[in-house]
């Protein structure tokens, strides 16, 4: 569960059009950020290993609301992710067991800084503009922190949405999320950042 919790966390970000010069995408990137309070997507996920074996594609949807709070699900297996904004629940339905975090323990130089963080990038992460491939505009942003798990973010951009997410861990595995349906500032009920343990779940955590 912690895997996809670790890549979880590093998933979106939203941001600059294709059209933006090289040297001013990051400027680009952390404007869009700082604008950008909630939203929603679908996402497909495949994670390569460092044997260059690749899963099979995991399917689900997002959602998210700075500073804290979002929602990640996987439809298979089936997993979710919730964080109110004080704690973040991970909940593995095939295990029905239930992990429990401070938002701070679950944040802190993570990449979950560039989802439901409050837009202070600078301090967690070191930008470079990553030039254009596959018809993508890129953006990468390394972890200052060298114990978040993840070594390096790619974020992926046609016009202005964010089309693919790339993330490369410590132990050599790779992770490429594509969205889809992206919504930006989007109006979420509050009932998607609430979270309660199912009856008979075995709970570990704060």
């Amino acid at each position: 569960m912690r895997s996809s919790a670790v890549r979880f966390f590093a998933i979106f970000t939203l941001l600059l059009p294709v059209s933006v010069p090289a040297q001013n995408a990051i400027d680009q990137f952390r404007m869009f950020v700082q604008s950008t309070k909630s939203a929603r997507a679908d996402f497909s996920q495949v994670v390569t290993d460092n044997r260059g074996k690749a899963s099979a594609p995991s399917r689900g949807s997002l959602e998210f609301e700075r500073p804290g709070k979002f929602r990640w699900v996987y439809e298979k297996p089936a997993q979710t992710i919730v964080g109110d904004g004080k704690k973040v629940w991970f909940f593995d339905q095939d295990l029905n067991q239930v992990s429990v975090r401070s938002i701070e323990a679950a944040f802190s130089s993570t990449p979950a800084a560039l989802l439901a963080g409050k837009a202070e990038i600078d301090a967690a992460f070191t930008l470079v503009a990553g030039g254009e491939s596959d018809s993508l505009n890129w953006v990468n942003a390394e972890p200052k922190q060298k114990d978040a798990g993840i070594e390096k973010i790619r974020l992926g951009f046609q016009g202005a949405d964010l089309q693919v997410m790339e993330l490369a861990d410590a132990f050599g595995n790779k992770t490429r999320i594509t969205l889809s349906k992206l919504e930006r500032n989007a109006r979420i009920d509050a009932k998607q950042f609430t979270f309660k343990a199912p009856k008979g779940a075995d709970v570990v955590g704060e």
